[in-house]
């Protein structure tokens, strides 16, 4: 049964079904010390919900921020929009693919492997059974950051749920694809393969 809408705790938003995108969940990607477990979180439009939620506990984290990692740093107006900007329109920031058709998406990551199940809350442990393309539903904790001067709101990826399977979007085709019709050619080669050594034993 798919679970719609989503869950708001202050903070952390447990996702209504969205699709995985850039998904390294598995293993860290980065630079050096830097590297971390990512996904891309697209979500349709039409999850006004999950919508909802993200951009509540984006302002909910806003408000931490400015006792804590904000605090005696104002951050202006333009700043303020540039934070709430963390949940992209894929409309208007990815209009050449279709994947982000009609949908917002926002990209979470960890230095923390995710906990990773499926719809069962069995683990998934089988790299290729979780990917880019595949659907579920995501946990995610939005806080506030001030690095180096650099200040705003970061998306955290706690654990994630595989639903259903969906097409990859690797980019790289599958063995399927690529070797389509070579089994009926190779059935056809036997039966006259078949066929020639069966004149021969007429010899």
């Amino acid at each position: 049964m798919k679970v719609n809408g989503s869950v708001l705790n202050g903070t952390k938003v447990i996702t209504g079904l969205v699709r995985f995108s850039y998904a390294y969940v598995f293993e860290p990607k980065g630079d050096g010390g830097d590297k971390k477990y990512s996904v891309s979180l697209i979500i349709p439009k039409e999850d006004k919900q999950t919508i909802k939620n993200i951009k509540k506990a984006i302002k909910n984290a806003y408000e931490i921020g400015k006792e804590t990692k904000f605090k005696g740093k104002k951050i202006k107006d333009k700043k303020i929009k540039d934070i709430f900007a963390i949940l992209h329109d894929g409309d208007e920031e990815r209009p050449e693919d279709p994947v982000y058709e009609n949908s917002y998406y926002i990209n979470a990551s960890a230095k923390t492997k995710p906990g990773i199940v499926d719809k069962y809350k069995r683990p998934i442990e089988d790299t290729t059974e979780f990917y880019s393309g595949c659907y579920g539903y995501a946990s995610i904790n939005l806080y506030p950051y001030n690095t180096n001067g650099n200040k705003g709101i970061a998306c955290g990826l706690s654990n994630l749920m595989k639903f259903e399977d969906g097409e990859s979007l690797s980019g790289r085709a599958s063995a399927e694809d690529d070797f389509k019709g070579f089994g009926e050619e190779l059935d056809d080669f036997d039966e006259d393969f078949d066929e020639d050594l069966e004149d021969d034993d007429d010899l």
